[in-house]
């Protein structure tokens, strides 16, 4: 039996008032892998990030065509609140509530209805464990979150996250605000994580992409100009635009 794709756009096409701003973006994304966007600012990246979790329908004014399936669903037809729950968004700056770490990881629960202490604690442990954050936080449970480091923050975060069991993890700038060292920590959890999880992951850093990701994507002005194994596309591209981007003769 073929493995369902996680997921797939077909013509997407996105625009924010007359701004076209996703031209025609055709895209599939393998489940349990990493795929990366690359391209210069302004090229689309994160606002195909953002389709994904409809999060673009919080903005005034945007409109879209084409088609975008999650795991076989059409996307327009999955309920919001469960959408949201099957498709987990990390952000560039770590953006934990001013709650403690429990409340922090145990609040998409909560919201989904979930009140058992057992699941809940539960729940803590497992997303904890999975960020390699429990032997240093099981004590500290009650502590506010705001008082953890940058990378301990956006690990908590990712354990938000993942305490709803999403299918998919997407992952805008993730590393953006980490220092080097943190920055290698968040790449090594995160092929942990694909072991469990798809990753969609956009990326200013091409390095970061190299290491990390399975698939790579290459945008530019909206357009997907180029999608294919990432060892491929950073050693031979077959579009003269990511040759260009790739040896930095711009963007």
């Amino acid at each position: 039996m073929p493995v369902q794709n996680a997921i797939v756009s077909r013509k997407l096409n996105l625009f924010y008032g007359d701004f076209h701003a996703l031209r025609d973006v055709d895209l599939t994304v393998a489940p349990r892998q990493i795929t990366a966007l690359i391209g210069p600012s302004g090229c689309g990246k994160s606002t195909l990030l953002r389709v994904f979790n409809r999060m673009n329908d919080l903005t005034a004014g945007v409109r879209t065509t084409g088609e975008v399936e999650i795991f076989g669903e059409a996307l327009r037809e999955i309920r919001i609140h469960l959408l949201r729950r099957r498709v987990g968004m990390v952000f560039q700056r770590p953006n934990p509530f001013p709650l403690s770490i429990y409340e922090n990881i145990v609040y998409g629960l909560r919201v989904h209805g979930e009140h058992d202490r057992a699941v809940l604690d539960e729940a803590v442990r497992r997303t904890l464990e999975g960020v390699a954050l429990w032997s240093d936080l099981k004590d500290r449970l009650a502590e506010s979150a705001l008082r953890l480091s940058g990378e301990q923050q956006q690990r908590l975060c990712i354990a938000r996250v993942l305490a709803v069991r999403p299918d998919v993890l997407l992952m805008d700038e993730p590393c953006s605000a980490l220092d080097p060292i943190a920055t290698a920590r968040i790449e090594e959890l995160m092929q942990d994580l694909k072991n469990q999880y798809t990753i969609v992951i956009v990326t200013h850093n091409m390095q970061q992409a190299a290491r990390v990701s399975d698939e790579c994507g290459f945008m530019l002005l909206g357009e997907l100009v180029e999608f294919g194994p990432t060892p491929r596309i950073f050693t031979a591209p077959r579009d003269a635009r990511t040759d260009g981007y790739i040896s930095g003769r711009f963007g």
